[in-house]
């Protein structure tokens, strides 16, 4: 029932879903571009529609009564700044503790425009050995999909030129078009 009504409220909202979850029980999808709140609405939805449970990581301050227990039913996993252990460990512990994991990312780390994308994504997903998928949602065209799988190599700064010459050659554009910058 959720399902369907996600997929209605996209539907709505004149959004397309473009290819179904990534097959695999644990992955990391890209979220390109991330120029605003509302690229979580249109992901969940999405995700939700075709099928998927897709997780996103959130701040552990924003776990408190009530919005805790909101926030984990739409699949946010807490983060930890505060207690010394990385930001990468905890979540190449969770894709360790868990049988099934989504997790979707964004390179550029913010909602704001930024010069360097981060490789975070590369080290996860290196040690946890999980598939990378170049996920995206274009507000020009309103379409969201996971995207292709993305074979990486030993290499993250040039797999990470690589990403980018991807996304820019998808033409991909922001709620915010002036918050993406493509950096190659």
């Amino acid at each position: 029932m959720w399902r369907k009504f996600c997929k209605f409220l996209l539907g709505i909202l004149g959004w397309k879903a473009i290819e179904p979850p990534a097959p695999e029980d644990k992955c990391l999808i890209l979220g390109v571009p991330h120029t605003s709140i509302w690229d979580f609405a249109i992901s969940y939805l999405y995700y939700t529609s075709v099928g998927g449970k897709a997780y996103v990581l959130v701040k552990g301050e924003f776990f408190f009564w009530p919005l805790g227990s909101l926030l984990k039913k739409l699949g946010a996993i807490p983060l930890n700044k505060d207690h010394g252990v990385g930001v990468t460990k905890q979540i190449i512990d969770a894709f360790k503790n868990r049988d099934y994991l989504h997790l979707a990312l964004a390179p550029e780390g913010t909602r704001a425009p930024v010069k360097k994308w981060k490789t975070g994504f590369h080290t996860i997903a290196q040690a946890a050995n999980v598939p990378v998928y170049l996920g995206y949602f274009d507000w020009k065209k309103k379409i969201v999909g996971r995207g292709e799988k993305f074979e990486l190599s030993d290499d993250a700064n040039a797999d990470m030129l690589r990403v980018q010459e991807h996304y820019k050659k998808m033409g991909v554009v922001g709620k915010h078009p002036d918050k993406f910058v493509y950096m190659v």
